[in-house]
């Protein structure tokens, strides 16, 4: 798997099924026979043999081409592994175009330990739908995978259940080309709706930074998977919905948060210094929709929801962006406040795990028409224009790559006709 992929250092990812030495042998693609190693990392059975090797002798905006060794010996691999590093644009030219896929709940079934009936995962292909699109990146937007009972309170369960969906074949050629970054909700957290109070966090963090590659895992020494990057013009920022969480059905919880002091203070002091024409935030539950029967930010925690939706205004803080997932269905929610600046929350869901089939019945006043869908989805941003004008196209495709509907934000936060 690709990871972050900044100018001067991309990150490589692989899984071993034994404890052995991983490398990467890369080039750049236009001088095949300048051949780069990165630093070899011994697998150990503590973190499932996973290993993070850095791509370190790489020049801004070149692609790349490489192999993966095991104990010396070269991968075969049936699909295309190549990386791209982040240009050198600035000062130079206009902004480059590029593209991001996104999605949320992919459940990957294995029967001994499924729940009865239907399976409840379906439709693979997508991830080959999504390679096809070629995005330079992909934003996974939590439940990214499903732990279940024997999983969850254990480190031996948690490790099974995460390689046993990362080894998913439809999944890899996704991988091996593509720039991942993730955040989580609740199921590959904990037990559905978990929470701060979940008592084996810890071992779920340690987990999900052995199997992603995002810069960083926390922040101001903090846990969780709060991170922030930039890609080309466009900021992100990675919020955490459950490592600080209080319970979502304690009325009587001092100080009810979702993100916690710290993560919402340090969120909100850098997105109003935030100077990217879309700042694009990750977050695991819905933020604009005024559904007041299931788990969204604005039914269970309205104080800090409103806080946020306050500062953005206050500030005058433009092109916010929410992606989010969790509800088993995809829409597109906007609101123009006070200040006269459109916020926007993308919910892309699901993948492939089941579809809420009432969600065209569901009641939400920000919704934009014709953004409703309920099946297996997953969405596409592009990002293009010159500098000044920069604007954001978003398509949402099915599990077989068909177009569902199309929109534009146009560089004055407008959606395009």
């Amino acid at each position: 798997m690709l990871g972050y992929a900044d100018m001067k250092e991309v990150l490589l990812w692989a899984q071993t099924t034994r404890a052995a030495t991983v490398d990467f042998v890369y080039w750049d693609v236009e001088a095949p026979d300048n051949k780069y190693v990165t630093d070899a990392v011994r697998t150990e059975k503590n973190t499932a043999f996973t290993a993070k090797c850095i791509a370190d002798q790489v020049e801004p905006g070149r692609q790349y081409a490489y192999d993966l060794r095991i104990d010396g010996q070269p991968v075969p691999l049936p699909y295309p592994t190549v990386f791209k590093t982040q240009p050198l644009w600035r000062w130079r030219t206009d902004p480059p175009a590029f593209s991001l896929a996104t999605g949320s709940c992919a459940y990957v079934n294995e029967p001994a330990y499924d729940r009865p009936g239907t399976p409840y995962g379906s439709e693979y292909q997508i991830f080959g739908q999504i390679a096809a699109q070629k995005p330079d990146l992909m934003v996974w937007l939590g439940d990214n995978t499903y732990l279940r009972e024997p999983d969850w309170s254990t480190r031996t369960g948690t490790l099974h259940r995460y390689t046993h969906d990362r080894s998913l074949p439809e999944l890899q050629a996704l991988l091996a080309a593509t720039h991942h970054y993730a955040i989580w909700d609740d199921h590959d957290f904990g037990p559905n709706d978990s929470d701060g109070t979940w008592v084996h966090k810890e071992t779920a963090w340690e987990v999900f930074r052995a199997f992603w590659g995002n810069p960083t895992f926390g922040l101001n020494d903090q846990k969780g998977c709060t991170t922030w990057f930039q890609h080309i013009d466009i900021d992100f920022f990675l919020l955490d919905d459950r490592y600080f969480r209080t319970p979502n059905d304690c009325a009587s919880c001092e100080e009810r948060t979702m993100l916690g002091k710290e993560q919402l203070r340090w969120f909100l002091s850098a997105l109003a210094g935030s100077r990217a024409p879309f700042k694009i935030v990750a977050v695991g539950n819905q933020v604009l929709s005024s559904n007041t029967n299931n788990e969204t930010f604005t039914r269970l925690y309205p104080a800090e929801h409103d806080s946020i939706l306050a500062h953005i205004e206050r500030e005058n803080i433009r092109g916010v962006v929410f992606l989010t997932g969790d509800r088993h269905f995809t829409e597109l929610s906007a609101l123009k406040n006070a200040r006269g600046n459109w916020v926007y929350d993308l919910t892309t869901s699901s993948l492939t795990a089941g579809v809420n089939t009432n969600a065209r019945k569901e009641a939400n006043n920000f919704q934009v028409a014709g953004t409703v869908v309920d099946q297996h989805n997953f969405s596409v941003l592009r990002f293009s224009g010159p500098r000044t004008q920069r604007q954001l196209g978003i398509t949402v495709y099915n599990a077989d790559g068909k177009e569902l509907w199309t929109k534009t934000i146009l560089p004055n936060g407008e959606i395009g006709q």
